[in-house]
Order: structure tokens, then sequence, then C-alpha cells
């Protein structure tokens, strides 16, 4: 404790700043490009719609911190962005993974600016796989090769974002179907793993952080399924009067600090809850031990009118502590839309006292049962003050992860990051709103939070994790 004493003290001789308010606060930006490749040189071959196989992209959807300066990303299920076959909703045979990263977070040398810069190094990239084999689409009249990895051998079966990789006989969360589209990522309170949710299945699958072995099947309840699968998204939600909807299934995920639970958020109502037109999402509630689960509502705030009400989309759940989370809501404007960020806010919610609605459906039933929600965060309104323009905000910021402590103006802060899913598109060619065209990289925001603003906070301990985090460390340059 002296030594950490010691050097709190020494890091307040190098940074000195206004006294700050007891607000959310944005101190750093940081980026990698999205024109890069990942660390998978074996997945670099061209892709169906000739994009690189391991282009850096997309890893935005899924954010969690790993102990130390190091956080685990993800990108979902691959460039997609690009045109190319409309009979799978143009994804790739692109093989999931997750990113490792590590970060510096210094002090800014100027005074002008943010108090904070921020520094990212990819270091590695690990690639997702089932020991058992796994159901791969043929092909056959979509106008695609088979979609099994040319990568798979013996005891490595890769999951892969291409739509028609699953078993037509079989219910949506079929665990053996090879369609995988990861949004939501945790890692163990060991170190040793990760937990990964999905749009497809739904599915919550738990994967070896080393190897990236799949280790363990959470099976939802079949009210998440669809039963007739379709590898056009519109298709499949036409064809179906429940489960969830296409491509907005547990799009969040939370790991609780004592490490027992996980916590998932659709990232939409179920058809029979209303669908994209519904105002109550689920909340699932998942014992890592057994399994068990249980269900609550969360009410979407209405973005329309009250004669014609638009509901946004549920990016991310992160843990506060054991019963308190923060909620990501947002609409899809922004950078990469070619419009203006309106509506991306962050919420805290409580299930202490939260009534669960595991067996109760429908939208009007759900009703006055939802969890309350007190805003946090307005990041629109947030980041415009500090100068960022609403066409320049992503539109799909879906990561969140607390992160190491900082020390400001003699005082510890939390810290909050928040990342962006840009769709594999690293640079913007078509946009009204930059005609010239603009960068388009992976970027972190990162937030500062006086404990006065989360009190009950309890931050998750990973094994292997120093105490205190060195901002001058360069662990993270390889």
């Amino acid at each position: 404790m002296l030594k950490r004493n010691l050097f709190l003290f020494l890091l307040a001789s190098f940074f000195v700043a206004p006294a700050a308010n007891a607000d959310v606060k944005l101190i750093a930006i940081g980026s990698l490009s999205g024109n890069i490749s990942d660390r998978s040189q074996k997945t670099s071959a061209p892709l169906e719609n000739g994009v690189a196989g391991n282009l850096l992209g997309g890893f935005g959807s899924g954010l969690a911190y790993a102990g130390c300066n190091t956080f685990i990303a993800i990108p979902d299920r691959g460039p997609n962005a690009k045109a190319y076959n409309s009979a799978v909703d143009d994804t790739t045979s692109y093989i999931n993974r997750f990113q490792t990263i590590t970060v510096e977070l210094e002090p800014s040398r100027s005074p002008l600016g943010l108090p904070f810069t921020l520094t990212p190094y990819l270091v590695d990239t690990t690639l997702l796989s089932s020991n058992k084999p796994l159901y791969y689409g043929t092909g056959v009249g979509l106008g695609v090769p088979n979609g099994s990895p040319a990568l798979n051998a013996k005891n490595t079966y890769y999951f892969t974002g291409r739509s028609d990789n699953f078993d037509p006989t079989q219910i949506s969360t079929n665990p053996n179907n090879a369609r995988f589209d990861p949004e939501g990522v945790r890692v163990s309170n060991d170190g040793k793993s990760v937990f990964i949710s999905d749009e497809y299945g739904p599915y919550v699958y738990q994967f070896d952080r080393k190897t990236g072995k799949r280790i363990k099947v959470f099976t939802l309840n079949s009210k998440f399924a669809v039963s007739n699968l379709n590898p056009v998204g519109a298709k499949e939600i036409s064809a179906n009067t429940s489960g969830r909807v296409a491509n907005k299934g547990i799009e969040g995920l939370a790991i609780t600090p004592n490490g027992k639970t996980l916590i998932g958020i659709l990232q939409s109502p179920l058809i029979q809850d209303g669908g994209t037109d519904g105002a109550y999402t689920r909340i699932v509630k998942i014992d890592i031990a057994t399994g068990a689960t249980q269900e609550y509502a969360y009410k979407l705030d209405n973005i329309g009118t009250p004669a014609k009400p638009k509901y946004p989309t549920v990016s991310e759940i992160l843990s506060i502590s054991d019963r308190e989370f923060l909620v990501d809501e947002r609409d899809g404007k922004g950078l990469g839309d070619g419009s203006q960020a309106v509506f991306k806010k962050i919420y805290r919610i409580d299930l202490t006292n939260a009534q669960k609605v595991s067996n109760i459906t429908g939208e009007s039933n759900l009703a006055g049962k939802e969890v309350s929600k007190t805003l946090f965060l307005d990041v629109v309104a947030t980041l415009t003050q500090n100068g960022i323009k609403p066409e320049d905000i992503p539109a799909k910021l879906e990561g969140l992860a607390f992160g190491p402590d900082v020390f400001i103006n003699h005082a510890i802060k939390h810290t909050l990051f928040i990342s962006n899913d840009n769709d594999f598109v690293g640079t913007i060619t078509s946009d009204p709103l930059h005609p010239a065209g603009i960068d388009n990289p992976n970027k972190f925001f990162v937030f500062a939070i006086d404990a006065t603003d989360i009190p009950g906070f309890v931050p998750q301990k990973i094994e292997g994790e120093h105490e205190y985090w060195g901002f001058w460390g360069r662990r993270g340059r390889r």
C-alpha cells in the first residue's frame, strides 16, 4: 500500500488539472486503423467478397477488461458492408475471433485538448473453434462455395459469420451450427476463459482464452430461438412468430464482479414481445455453475412520438456490482451511417427488487414489470461538448468496459471505455456529410467517473492483475 501511495503522489506531480466536477468527463480518445491486418496471418486470404480475411475491424462490438492494461475486443460476424451476394445477406466465411489489446493511458503533455492520451496496441488474435464438427452450409443454390473454412482440421472446426452455416432441421439455438455473430464478451475471474454472446442463436459460449476452443455452452430457453431459419434476415423474420429478431439476439453481456453470474441483454424485443416495434426487451441472468436462468424486462426509450413510437436498440450491459449495471441504448446514426448521431445514452439499472418475467410473454403483459433505470451518461451530449461533431460520432458505439483507475487532481477516478464497431470499413468514401472521405478507425473513448457517481461500484478482479496500473509501462508494445 505504501508503494501504491507513493506512486500516486509522484503521478500527481506530473499531472495538474482543474478541479473535477462530480460527473462523467471525457478524458481521452484512441484509435487503431481500420485498414491494417490483425495478427492471424493464416486467415489473410480474400473472403467471398474480396475483402482480406484478417482485416482489423469491427472489434468494438464487444469490449472486456482483462486486467492491468489489457482488454479483449471482439469483431462481429465479419465484413458484410460490401455488397456481393444478397442470398447470404452479404456475409462471408470470416472466421470469428477475439483481439487482445493493450493500451497506454498517459497524462497529456499538452495544456490543450483532453487531459490524457490513449495509445492502443494490437497484441494477439485468437480464432474461435469447436473440438467437435459443426454444421456448414453447402452453398448450393446460393451462389457461394461450401461454408466450411479451409483451415478446419481434426478437432478444430471454426465458427464463421456466414449466415447459411446452420442446420435447417434444428432451431436456431442449436450449438452445432457454425454460424456465430459475436456481440458481447467478458473475461472469467481466473483470466483463463472468455464468455461470448451472439445474435444468431442467440448463443452464450465459454471459450478457452489461450486456444480459442469452446469449452461450455449455456443453453437458453427455446423462447429465444426461431424455428424457421433462413440466410436472409428479412425472410427469417417474416417466417417466424416467436424468438429473437434476426441479427438482434444477445447483444450485450456482463459478468458480475464475483465471477459467478452472466447477464445478457437482447438487442431488441423478442418477436412475441413486439419485435423491433416493441418497448420491452429482455435481460437474461445466467448462473455460470448451473446454467440456470432468470429473466427481467427492460423498457426502451421511445425516440419517436407517442402516436408513432420508435425504439433504439441495446448494445451492451456492464456490471457495476453484483446487482447494478450500466446499459447502452443507441440509435444507428452517426459516422458510418451518413447521418448525425442523436441518441446514445447509458443508463443505470438495479436488479435487486426487479420482477422476474421468465413466464410472461407479450408487450402488454410486460408493461409495468420493467427494471427501473436512470440516465448515467448522455454520450452524444458529452462528445459534442468536447468539440466532436454529431456526424463524426461513430454510429455503432457498442462496447463498454471499466478500465483501471486514474489519478486526477489528487483524486482517484474510475474509467469507462467505450468502443465502436466500424463494420470493417476503414475509410468512408460515400458519405454526404464527408464528401472528401474520412477515416473510420476502431476507436476508444475513455471517460473518468468520480466514485460518488457510482457508489457501490465493485471492480472485477482478474487473477494475476497487478494492484495498480503503471501509466508509463510499455508492456503493450510488441
